[in-house]
């Protein structure tokens, strides 16, 4: 089967731009699994779904029509038709995505679609259970980490143009989604035994892209 790539680790590690750089560079697609259970919760929030509540989640979750395009140049998350790749990435998704995630049905669907595409190979899944979950078999599995410091401020730069959104906010608001995710009964966030650790905190995203490249081309 084809190449397939898991790419896991917390959020804030350079996962998103350096599974998008090996997939260009390696020709292969690229899938963001996050988007998916962003997109989710978006869905959620617009629809007036209390995201705490896992049995309305649950009741709902058969409901958006979640599409999401694998080019690694421009890769593409619609719902219900709507293009929501900006709105997802806000705050108010963000801090709760977590609880959408947490609910089993929504991970049972979600992994079903991502199982979908991933399909015969040829593709950068990242996320927080692709190499324990979604695709335990995957030819190579890297969980991309760095310090908690680094994070929040590459995060808070994301967020520029949010005002409320400090390196002091983003790392408290972080801490808690990492303890959410990690210690969640449905797939944690958590590293295979067998994937490789690399720490992206001293790094430039090129060093990390080169490293990746590197592991793969061994597997050749």
């Amino acid at each position: 089967m084809p190449l397939v790539i898991a790419m896991d680790g917390p959020s804030g590690t350079g996962k998103s731009s350096a599974s998008k750089g090996v997939a260009r560079a390696l020709g292969l697609r690229y899938l963001d699994t996050g988007a998916m259970y962003r997109a989710m919760t978006w869905w959620m929030l617009r629809n007036g779904v209390p995201v705490e509540d896992a049995a309305a989640v649950a009741a709902r979750v058969g409901d958006p029509v979640i599409e999401s395009g694998t080019d690694p140049v421009t890769p593409t998350i619609t719902v219900d038709g709507e293009d929501v790749s900006g709105p997802i990435r806000s705050r108010e998704v963000t801090n709760a995505v977590s609880a959408v995630s947490a609910v089993p049905e929504v991970r049972a669907r979600l992994v079903a679609l991502q199982r979908e595409i991933i399909g015969d190979g040829g593709i950068v899944a990242e996320g927080r259970d692709i190499g324990t979950v979604v695709v335990p078999d995957a030819g190579l599995k890297v969980y991309l980490t760095a310090s908690e410091e680094v994070r929040a401020a590459r995060r808070a730069r994301d967020l520029a143009a949010d005002p409320g959104a400090s390196v002091a906010v983003v790392r408290s608001e972080q801490a808690r989604r990492d303890r959410l995710d990690s210690t969640r009964k449905a797939s944690p966030l958590t590293r295979a035994d067998d994937a490789h650790e690399i720490d992206s905190t001293e790094l430039t995203l090129d060093e990390v892209i080169e490293a990746i490249v590197r592991l793969a081309k061994e597997l050749q």
